[in-house]
């Protein structure tokens, strides 16, 4: 365990790692042929579905016996419902659901659960049609970069098309993007914050209807790529898929792996006023994870805190470096960078 804690550690300490508070978690919205009872209750329950898949990154989570029993009190995990009306004629229903409630739910049916802080993934799409290569933008293939966002927001994964204004386009050209260059790729994509970046080309296999679509992230180990062929649309929003299942395997939090609730003592320094202190108490409590939050002792601008979680260290570790607010303290003097419960050291960069 203490070697795998400081091969994560280690992979981690020197990333400068972002993330994106999803906010929809716990909605869905779906289309309807009419404002009936019958079809609002149909409705809610595809829609209490929808939001256990992004809040554990699986599809399965309907097979739960669990979860189908709760579906015939489907308005015990309601908050509201909302019919929205559309320029085409169309109507849509947006049904919220009480947090707490789905979360519980999802506790005791043994299934993960993903928070709402999660990796914004930035996506670089060339496409080749007719011998002319252009990257998907929402000028140029407007339905494509749609359903990258579309696919992307039913696991809850935060995704960014980069705009490809001239900004872009003086840092990075489509052959890089084509032949996944990455330091210019990822230069680029340091406007947009993006914890991870994909580099995905797109292309009419020779004599044949079919599409292939090759994607990598550009820190990848190793240059061998994903390939998918098939139709267009379906190649595209399977590449979301992968990526968002993988991700929710890595962050989302099991319980058939959860450990006994733990105390972790955590040093942060730069904290400098009283006000952010109690910012950072409040970031550290705010994590799905985290029951409570105590500060132990205060030198100068260091401050302890001993946190008590209900995820194991990996999974705080994982937690902390998806923070925005908390930066990976390195020590210049020492050779490895080791974590274990008391030797978590992390610099403050919310705000002051």
């Amino acid at each position: 365990m203490a070697l795998r804690i400081l091969f994560i550690f280690c992979c981690v300490w020197s990333l400068q790692s972002a993330a994106v508070e999803v906010t929809d978690l716990y909605q869905s919205e779906l289309y309807v042929t009419d404002k009936s009872r019958d079809t609002r209750v149909d409705a809610s329950k595809q829609a209490l579905y929808n939001v256990i898949k992004k809040l554990t990154g699986r599809h399965e989570g309907g097979d739960s016996a669990l979860i189908r029993q709760a579906m015939r009190s489907i308005s015990d995990y309601m908050l509201k419902y909302e019919y929205l009306e559309a320029d085409d004629g169309s109507t849509k229903i947006r049904v919220r659901f009480e947090p707490s409630k789905v979360e519980e739910l999802v506790r005791d049916a043994q299934l993960p659960l993903w928070g709402n802080r999660r990796p914004l993934i930035a996506i670089w799409l060339a496409i080749e049609d007719n011998f002319r290569r252009e990257f998907v933008t929402q000028d140029s293939y407007p339905q494509l970069e749609r359903l990258i966002y579309d696919t992307a927001a039913e696991w809850g994964v935060p995704v960014i098309v980069p705009l490809l204004d001239l900004d872009d386009l003086s840092k990075v050209s489509i052959a890089e993007v084509w032949g996944n260059f990455s330091k210019p790729v990822e230069f680029a994509s340091q406007r947009y914050n993006a914890e991870r970046v994909i580099t995905a080309r797109m292309f009419q296999q020779p004599s044949s209807s079919r599409w292939q679509l090759e994607w990598r992230y550009t820190d990848a180990q190793s240059f061998e790529v994903n390939k998918l062929v098939g139709d267009k649309q379906q190649i595209l929003s399977e590449m979301v898929n992968n990526f968002s299942q993988a991700l929710a395997l890595n962050y989302a939090i099991d319980p058939k792996q959860s450990v006994a609730l733990q105390t972790t003592s955590l040093l942060v320094d730069n904290l400098n006023t009283f006000t952010a202190i109690e910012l950072a108490k409040r970031q550290l409590a705010s994590m799905s994870t985290v029951v409570d939050v105590d500060v132990t002792y205060r030198s100068a601008d260091k401050i302890r805190f001993v946190i008590k979680h209900s995820s194991n260290l990996e999974d705080l570790i994982k937690s902390l470096n998806l923070e925005q607010a908390f930066s990976v303290y390195i020590d210049p003097h020492a050779f490895y960078q080791v974590a274990n419960v008391s030797n978590l050291r992390y610099s403050w960069v919310g705000e002051q």
